[in-house]
C-alpha cells in the first residue's frame, strides 16, 4: 500500500496463513491520517475475502505506540456538528469492519493506545501488551470532542462501565497492570518478546476450528452493540461546540486549551 504525503501508511503482510497489519507513522506515534484509515479499510476488505488467512496481528511501528489516536490537525477543516457526525460514522464503519473479520485478531500494544488507537485495539479479539503500555481516551483534556454510542458500547463491553467513565470524564490513562487485571489484556509481554508471543498466539488460534471462531466472534460482536440508542444528537452537540474548535486550535498552536463550556 502506498505511503501518504506525511509518511504514514498501514501496511499488510501475509505469510503462512498469518497476516500482520502495521501502523507505520512512528514520527507521530502512528496517529492515524484519513489516508491511513482508508488503507486499514482496504486491508480489512482483502482479509475478509481471503480464506487462507487464519489469524491477524496488528501492531504499531517504532516501539513507542500502537496508535496514538487520530491526527488532530486534520480536524481544523471541520465546520460544524455535521462534520463530526460524518467522521464518527466513518470511524464506526471502519471499527465494525475490523471487528467483523471472520478470523481471530490480535493487537500487539507497545506504548500508547489512545483514542482511535484504543478503539482499534478494542475491536480485536485478543490484546498482548508491554508493561509500560497506556490506554485511554483523554479527549476531555485534549480535543473536546466525543465518541459514538457504538464505540462507547465496545469500550464498556471490554473495560467495564466505571473504567470507561474514568477515561472519558477524568481523561484517565489506564496502565498495563490494571488492563491485565480487568481482563482487557490476554497477557503482558516484555518488548523483545512481543512479536514472538503474538505469533505463537496466532498459530495457536490458526490450529482451531475456523467456523466456530467465526460464529463465536459474530455472536460477541452482536451482543456488544445490541439495540444501541440513538446518539447522533450528542455527536452533533460536541463537534458543533466552541470548545471543540478551541481544542483543535490549541493543539495546532501547541498550547493548553481554554474551555468555555459552550
Amino acid at each position: 500500500m502506498s505511503t501518504d504525503d506525511d509518511g504514514g501508511r498501514v501496511a499488510l503482510y501475509i505469510d503462512g496463513g498469518i497476516a500482520t497489519v502495521v501502523f507505520d507513522r512512528p514520527a507521530a506515534r502512528n496517529a492515524m491520517t484519513w489516508a491511513m484509515y482508508q488503507q486499514l479499510a482496504e486491508a480489512c476488505e482483502r482479509l475478509a475475502s481471503d480464506a487462507t488467512v487464519r489469524a491477524v496481528l496488528l501492531r504499531g511501528a517504532g516501539g513507542q505506540a500502537f496508535v496514538a489516536g487520530t491526527d488532530i490537525a486534520q480536524f481544523a477543516d471541520f465546520r460544524d456538528g455535521e462534520d463530526g457526525i460524518a467522521y464518527e460514522r466513518q470511524i464506526d464503519a471502519g471499527i465494525t469492519q475490523l471487528a467483523s473479520l471472520p478470523m481471530p485478531t490480535i493487537a500487539l500494544v507497545e506504548g500508547w493506545a489512545v483514542g482511535g488507537g484504543l478503539a482499534i485495539a478494542t475491536a480485536c479479539d485478543f490484546r498482548l501488551a508491554t508493561p509500560g503500555s497506556k490506554f485511554g481516551v483523554p479527549i476531555a483534556r485534549t480535543l473536546g470532542n466525543g465518541l459514538s454510542i457504538a464505540n462507547i458500547a465496545r469500550l464498556r463491553a471490554a473495560w467495564g462501565h466505571e473504567r470507561v467513565r474514568r477515561m472519558l470524564l477524568l481523561a484517565d490513562m489506564v496502565g498495563a497492570d490494571e488492563a491485565l487485571d480487568c481482563g482487557y489484556l490476554h497477557a503482558l509481554v516484555v518488548p523483545d518478546a512481543l512479536g514472538d508471543e503474538g505469533l505463537a498466539l496466532a498459530q495457536r488460534l490458526a490450529a482451531l476450528a475456523p467456523v466456530t471462531q467465526r460464529v463465536s466472534k459474530a455472536a460477541l460482536q452482536r451482543l456488544a452493540v445490541h439495540e444501541l440508542p440513538e446518539g447522533e444528537d450528542l455527536i452533533r452537540a460536541v463537534y458543533g461546540s466552541d470548545d471543540f474548535r478551541e481544542g483543535v486550535r490549541a493543539f495546532v498552536e501547541k498550547r493548553a486549551p481554554v474551555w468555555k463550556g459552550r
